[in-house]
């Protein structure tokens, strides 16, 4: 999940986020075999301004694509779609405060796959720990809604907490974190539980 700032003038950054799921996907029923292969990829850009409004607040608004790139048709949607993104979030003191929504809806689907319409919230909460430099604690769960599924198997919603640090491997600074969340909702067969664990590379200008 590669993300790249890109400035194009005193005041505006360019940011784009790719996302590209590598899956392995169990069997859903007895007889299948698990897949493993390419889900469909997701890129983001996001239009934000350089300086913070005057109440601290840094935002960025733009579009996600999706494309069908999935190996294997259980590890994708079957379709190409676009829909609005948008983030935004906010320091105070020790707290960060902010979340991130976006919506695809297709534009086209394989022969024989249903159309999407897919919502994703994040809100995010971090608390960095003053006397442990790059230690955090982080609330960020990924809230999806399936707008084509019945009412009783369309949300998926998480609740959880991980822990972080930030820390070098020599002289390349790493953001290193850890976070379990119980699905308090989530559709038929869905999982209960799910565990994250994330190593991201950073480049600070």
């Amino acid at each position: 999940q590669p993300v790249w700032p890109i400035a194009l003038n005193d005041d505006w950054n360019l940011i784009t986020r790719t996302i590209v799921p590598v899956i392995s996907q169990p069997a859903f029923m007895p007889g299948q075999e698990r897949r493993n292969g390419l889900g469909d990829i997701q890129f983001s850009a996001f239009l934000s301004p350089k300086a913070p409004t005057p109440r601290g607040l840094i935002w960025g608004a733009g579009v996600i694509a999706q494309f069908d790139t999935a190996s294997s048709d259980r590890l994708g949607a079957g379709a190409t779609g676009l829909g609005p993104t948008a983030v935004a979030l906010k320091s105070v003191g020790p707290w960060v405060i902010g979340g991130l929504i976006n919506n695809v809806w297709s534009v086209s689907e394989d022969s024989g796959r249903d159309e999407v319409n897919v919502m994703l919230i994040q809100p995010f909460i971090n608390y960095n720990f003053p006397d442990k430099p790059g230690r955090y604690l982080s609330f960020a769960p990924i809230i999806t809604a399936n707008w084509e599924a019945e009412s009783g198997n369309r949300w998926t919603i998480p609740l959880g907490l991980g822990i972080g640090q930030i820390t070098k491997f020599g002289r390349q600074p790493v953001n290193m974190q850890a976070a379990v969340y119980y699905n308090v909702e989530t559709p038929d067969f869905g999982a209960d539980w799910q565990m994250r664990l994330q190593l991201q590379l950073m480049f600070p200008k």
